[in-house]
């Protein structure tokens, strides 16, 4: 944002260096050349713009939209964000007064005519956010009085333009086109230029040893391409170096001492690369130093107690890397910290009660470290906080952390994932703040009792998140009387009970409101829980939680209640694991933005209603192990649902596009004639005891009888064996 001003301001300076007098020029009469460059460049757009206002007043143009004069001749062509469609004619270049121009921010499209690099007196060129492509027109001699060049946000692509001619570059910004190759920092650097900006293309190769020539240069922005190697040692030796961001490449290797050499930096952002080694404690010179990001490399070591030496420090960024050790930093020395990020390390110790003394820290993330103990008193300090995320540690003693962190009056997000794990109780009285906070994340720690009452108040409330605990009891029913709340995962508990009404009356989930209001958390990761595939699903920012209502793995019981019809703006309804039975309501084929519907192990009976076939977005519904029967419902999303999804049904027919209407009657039958089998066996058994009584008696009184029954048994014995062996 920073840089984006600065840019401004050179244009702002430049136009009004330029031609002061513009503004008293309005009402001359422009000359006919101009005039028809003009209209050539008009009637060469799709349609006429409806943004160029005026523009139909014959030889008037020193008064149309967005052109400037000075003693009748065009200096100044200022179109953006006019919604203009099509190419830009050529036409343009025969302007030949032309200082500035501007046409960013449209819906432009084709190549950059190669006649713009005529223009000798053209100093300001902006066609950024726009649909250009092709190469970027720079020959030789083009452009000779170019100062500013913003192309940024379009397709260019090949090679990036180096501008020979133009002796006064001091801005280029290229950033988010489709250049490729390697970067041509010698031709760059014979001009005085302060800015460049070459982010977001595919440039690859190493970072350019040629850049300490730019001797003048502010800011270097190499971001997001694909850069390997280390960084070179002359870049440490440019003076004037205030932002340097090299972050989303591919560079390795450590930082050198020399570091400390760009005094000047006020930004530095080398993040998501492959950085390693310890940060060396020549850091503390950067006394300038205001953003700090090397969040996810390798480094090292411990946490540079020498940061404590930049006081106007913002911003730190150090999450995910493998820094060791306790949290060293004398927070007393910072006193405009508003960022402190230190996620995913190795830190161990206490959490600094120091910390409580940044007044205006609005960010803080210890997760995924191995602190211990317990959240400090002073942390009622924080009055500006609203993001903490202490995931993943082993501090204790929930019901202090809750006492302490509920007097945040800005608190929005609070993550406290897997802590707390040595049996403690959730409290459920003694809670009375929380107003402000929109995301509470409070799962796997292995937490019993009860879902505490004092929930009902939190009126900001979006994402709730508790699974993975030992929370008994029923759901209360005053979480769906929550207006805000659209996300809930209650799964992973032992709760029990009905589902109570009032979740199919979420008012966040009926109306198109729902999530208007959220606040974002500035890049800092919303951890939540782990999914069934052990991977962890976190979120930038709240409006990335899919509406959901996740209770699976627990008891409850009794029907899908037909109501759940209303949320039309859920997407996940995930029941299984349960013990719900009924039949499965077709009232929830107007649940119209459903994604996923699993309902599997449960006691659900009746049919698959085919109505289902209705919801166009599901990606995924399993209705395994549960009392189905009929045929699985054709058409829709249906079609790519497999057979696993439906196993487990012993009645569901499985077969696709085949006729299986008899299998539920046809096993309805095998019921009734295994009753009747039951009593004829019965009847055959009765006759049998009968009978072999009364042989038993026979020949228990009869010697000539017992003789010939025990000889016919013997023979009869024999044959079968004789029998036996010939068969095998």
């Amino acid at each position: 944002m920073g840089g984006c001003c600065f840019i401004h301001f050179l244009v702002a300076f430049v136009l009004q260096h330029c031609h002061g007098a513009v503004g008293q020029s309005l009402n001359q009469t422009c000359s006919p050349a101009d005039l028809q460059a003009l209209l050539d460049f008009s009637s060469g757009l799709d349609s006429k713009a409806a943004g160029l206002v005026g523009w139909d007043s014959a030889g008037a143009c020193c008064s149309w939209t967005g052109v400037a004069c000075d003693l009748g001749r065009v200096v100044g062509l200022d179109l953006s964000n006019k919604s203009l469609h099509g190419d830009i004619s050529s036409s343009v270049a025969s302007l030949d007064g032309l200082v500035t121009l501007n046409l960013s921010r449209n819906s432009l499209r084709g190549a950059a005519p190669a006649e713009l690099g005529q223009l000798a007196r053209l100093q300001v060129l902006d066609l950024s956010a726009n649909g250009l492509s092709g190469p970027f027109p720079a020959s030789d001699g083009g452009f000779p009085a170019i100062e500013i060049v913003n192309i940024s946000f379009n397709s260019f692509d090949g090679p990036h333009s180096v501008f020979p001619a133009s002796a006064n570059l001091k801005v280029l910004d290229i950033s988010g086109n489709n250049f490729s190759g390697g970067i041509n920092s010698s031709a760059l650097c014979l001009a005085p230029v302060e800015v460049l900006r070459f982010s977001g293309n595919g440039f690859s190769g190493k970072v350019p040893s040629g850049l300490s020539g730019c001797k003048a240069l502010v800011e270097l922005s190499l971001d997001s391409n694909g850069l390997t190697g280390n960084i070179p040692s002359d870049m440490y030796t440019l003076p004037k170096l205030v932002r340097l961001s090299l972050q989303e490449n591919q560079l390795t290797g450590n930082l050198g001492k020399d570091l400390g050499n760009l005094s000047q930096l006020v930004q530095l952002d080398l993040s998501y690369n492959s950085f390693s080694g310890p940060i060396p404690n020549v850091i503390g010179g950067m006394r300038r130093l205001e953003h700090l990001n090397l969040a996810s490399n390798r480094f090292d070591g411990e946490l540079p107690a020498s940061l404590s030496s930049c006081r106007m420090l913002r911003v730190i960024r150090l999450r995910n890397n493998s820094f060791a050790g306790k949290i060293a930093i004398d927070f007393k020395l910072l006193p405009n910290l508003n960022t402190f990020d230190v996620g995913t390390n190795n830190l161990i110790g206490a959490i600094p009660h120091s910390i409580a003394v940044c007044a205006e820290l609005t960010m803080l993330n210890l997760g995924r470290n191995k602190l211990v103990g317990e959240i400090p008193e002073s942390f009622k300090d924080l009055r500006s906080l609203s993001y903490l995320a202490l995931t993943g540690n082993d501090l204790t003693n929930l019901p202090s952390a809750l006492q302490v962190l509920q007097h945040l009056p800005n608190l929005t997000s609070l993550l406290l994932t897997r802590n707390f794990r040595g049996g403690e109780t959730i409290p459920v009285d003694g809670i009375n703040g929380f107003k402000s906070i929109q995301v509470l994340v409070l799962a796997n720690s292995l937490l019993t009792g009860i879902i505490p009452p004092w929930l009902q108040s939190l009126q900001s409330l979006y994402v709730l998140d508790i699974s993975w605990n030992k929370l008994n009891g029923n759901i209360p029913p005053c979480l769906g009387k929550l207006n805000n709340l659209f996300y809930i995962d209650l799964s992973n508990n032992s709760l029990s009970g009905e589902l109570p009404r009032s979740l199919t009356q979420m008012r966040s989930l009926i109306s198109a409101n729902g999530s208007s209001e959220q606040s974002p958390t500035d890049g800092l990761p919303l951890f939540v829980r782990k999914d069934s595939t052990g991977i962890d699903l976190h979120y930038k920012q709240v409006s990335s939680f899919p509406p959901s209502l996740i209770l699976s793995n627990n008891s409850l019981v009794g029907p899908i209640w037909p109501s759940f019809c209303h949320l039309v703006k859920l997407h996940v309804l995930d029941l299984s694991w349960n013990n719900f039975s009924g039949p499965i309501p077709d009232e929830l084929s107007n649940m119209s933005s459903l994604e996923m519907l699993n309902l599997a192990h449960n006691n659900l009976h009746g049919t698959i209603p085919s109505s289902l076939t209705k919801l166009n977005f599901l990606s995924r519904f399993d209705v395994s192990y549960n009392n189905l029967t009929g045929n699985i419902p054709a058409g829709g999303q249906f079609s790519t649902f497999t057979n696993e999804y439906f196993e487990g049904n012993p009645a569901l027919c499985l077969l696709r596009n085949s006729s299986c209407s008899g299998k539920a009657s046809f096993v309805m039958e095998i019921h009734d004639t295994d009753t009747e089998m039951h009593i004829t066996y019965t009847i055959v058994e009765a006759g049998f005891v009968f009978g072999l009584l009364m042989v038993s008696t026979a020949l228990l009184f009869a010697r000539d009888w017992r003789a010939a029954y025990f000889l016919m048994v013997d023979r009869y014995a024999l044959s079968f064996d004789n029998g036996e062996r010939e068969q095998v």
